[in-house]
């Protein structure tokens, strides 16, 4: 059964119409045309599709797209500000905390989560927080470092 529906994704609303068992990350990624969240597990445990609905991750993987009605939705691709990248995407960047990549936008998605609601956080915070995030790549430490520095960057960017 298809359904005509309205989602708001990175602030943009697209009208389409959907199986009504179509996964968010299936809708995002096949229908809305935004690669930048990956699929793969389809089970909720590697966090590669995390996205943020009302400004919380989840795994897209899980969410019903009919489900994400009437949410504000943000995936990788709306948190730069046009050639600007994002804090915690600049740090990712300069923490050299991507490697393959796979996995890069659903850590930074869940990064910034944390952020918004932690500024502050302490490296106990951020391993916790990225602990639905799986990485075959880093080892995690570059990645804890980049989540550290760019809530370091929000703090001075905050400051001035």
């Amino acid at each position: 059964m298809k359904q005509d529906m309205v989602l708001k994704v990175n602030g943009v609303n697209y009208n389409v119409c959907v199986e009504t068992q179509r996964t968010l990350v299936e809708v995002l990624r096949d229908t809305i045309g935004l690669t930048g969240t990956k699929k793969s597990c389809n089970e909720g445990e590697c966090g590669a599709c995390t996205v943020l609905m009302d400004g919380k991750p989840v795994a897209s993987c899980l969410v019903l797209a009919i489900a994400a009605q009437g949410k504000a939705i943000t995936t990788i691709e709306g948190l730069a500000d046009g050639q600007r990248l994002d804090p915690v995407q600049e740090a990712f960047v300069k923490q050299t905390a991507i490697q393959c990549g796979f996995c890069t936008p659903g850590m930074v998605m869940a990064a910034k989560a944390l952020l918004d609601e932690n500024p502050e956080p302490t490296s106990a915070d951020v391993r916790r927080s990225l602990s639905g995030n799986l990485c075959r790549c880093t080892g995690y430490q570059q990645i804890v470092d980049a989540v550290m520095a760019a809530a370091a960057a929000m703090k001075a960017r905050r400051s001035v």
